[in-house]
């Protein structure tokens, strides 16, 4: 059989899958969430995706992403690309800069979804107001330690970063980034299949996912 999505066909069925397969989604980061994330949509059947990320892989990328440790200097964006293609066949657009201010309005005008996956607030924020003011669907994910939250922008509140503190280092549980990535990808194929959007949080400490009314 050569039908790679066979189960998720079979599953999802047929008009859930050409949804998704059309859905032109802009990913904001490829870091814990965005690498992971891409890696997990293409492998459902996503097609149109693009990744927007101007960093290079660092050897403390490699637990909490998807790299290996021949990448270690490449851009992340360009060997998701690559990865994405070998595993799926998917081609996945990458773009190596920076999101700011004035670009955001052309790098996310294809995009009917946009997904925020960045690491820090200041860019959080450009997505966030962008996508309110342009009417567009927009998804945060957002990890912390042991917690992660899954939130559409009309209930979205930008968190403050922690001052004094890397991002690089900020404790984090694997886990908690792959449990977030399962309910984003599955929030997201909802989206799609009903045009519902579902909030939830979770926290790995007590195992827990709960949806926020």
């Amino acid at each position: 059989m050569n039908d790679r999505l066979v189960h998720e066909r079979m599953y999802r069925g047929p008009k859930v899958l050409k949804a998704m397969e059309s859905l032109r989604v802009a990913i904001c980061g490829a870091g814990a969430v965005g690498s992971n994330l891409v890696d997990n949509m293409a492998r459902q059947g996503f097609k149109k995706m693009v990744v927007i990320d101007m960093d290079r892989i660092e050897a403390h990328n490699i637990p909490t992403q998807t790299w290996t440790r021949r990448e270690i200097g490449q851009y992340k964006a360009t060997m998701l690309q690559r990865a994405v293609f070998e595993s799926s066949e998917t081609m996945v657009d990458a773009v190596l800069k920076k999101l700011e201010t004035g670009n955001v309005k052309k790098m996310l005008s294809d995009a009917t979804l946009v997904v925020d996956g960045f690491d820090n607030s200041e860019s959080r924020r450009i997505v966030a107001d962008h996508c309110r003011q342009a009417k567009k669907d927009c998804l945060h994910v957002g990890l912390a330690k042991d917690y992660a939250e899954v939130i559409w922008n009309e209930r979205y509140r930008v968190p403050r970063d922690v001052v004094g503190l890397d991002v690089c280092e900020y404790p984090m549980a694997r886990n908690t980034i792959i449990l977030a990535v399962g309910v984003a990808t599955e929030t997201i194929v909802r989206y799609v299949a009903t045009g519902r959007k579902h909030n939830y949080v979770i926290t790995l400490g007590d195992f827990k996912i709960e949806e926020i009314a």
